[in-house]
């Protein structure tokens, strides 16, 4: 079997970045960590990195300048590593072209909704959960795709359903399915090692 360097970008907390550090960690999953990029010089995702000894990296319009060049440096980081497997773990920027096409077919993306629906540009967060609620929907859920130009759009790997109670608020429900996106984000990881989820 073989084994995947992984690298990963994060915005903010990067709870999914630390569950599968955590299962790596432990085993359960075959995989080197080979990078931690964070468009947030402060983000606790960097500070995870660090507490875990893995290389990480701040790449922002502060330290690169405009979009072109931030995605060149990201690029260019990411294939110095090696990397196999591309993990966004709240991610808030658009991946750049440079990017996408050297890593075609190899960036994931976790979504907190059962995508197509409540996907699209401005959805993400506690905004996915309150038009879930707002639409009246009794079943969200997590998905996790593959990424493309456009915004929640690429190919399905895998979801997994969350049932919404009647009396879910934003909190309840984004907590719930917080817990899913763990455990489905390292699961589908590790079909992907074993081939059992084949990528283009």
């Amino acid at each position: 079997m073989k084994t995947l360097n992984i690298a990963f970008l994060a915005s903010h907390g990067g709870s999914n970045m630390q569950a599968i550090i955590d299962s790596v960690r432990e085993s359960r999953l075959n995989a080197n960590l080979v990078a931690v990029i964070s468009n947030n010089s402060n983000s606790t995702a960097l500070h995870r990195a660090e507490k875990e000894n893995i290389p990480h990296y701040h790449i922002s319009s502060q330290t690169h300048g405009g979009s072109d060049e931030m995605d060149a440096a990201i690029a260019e980081t990411l294939k110095s590593c090696d990397t196999d497997l591309i993990i966004l773990a709240g991610y808030m920027k658009k991946i750049g072209t440079r990017t996408l096409n050297a890593f075609k077919g190899r960036i994931l993306n976790i979504h907190p909704a059962l995508l197509p629906k409540f996907g699209g540009k401005g959805m993400y967060g506690k905004q996915v959960h309150q038009a879930v609620l707002e639409s009246g929907e009794t079943v969200s859920g997590v998905t996790i795709h593959l990424i493309d130009e456009k915004y929640d759009n690429g190919p399905i790997l895998a979801q997994e359903t969350v049932p919404v109670l009647k009396d879910d608020t934003v909190n309840t429900l984004a907590e719930r399915v917080l817990k899913k996106e763990h455990s489905l984000y390292s699961k589908t990881i590790a079909q992907i090692i074993s081939g059992e989820i084949p990528l283009p």
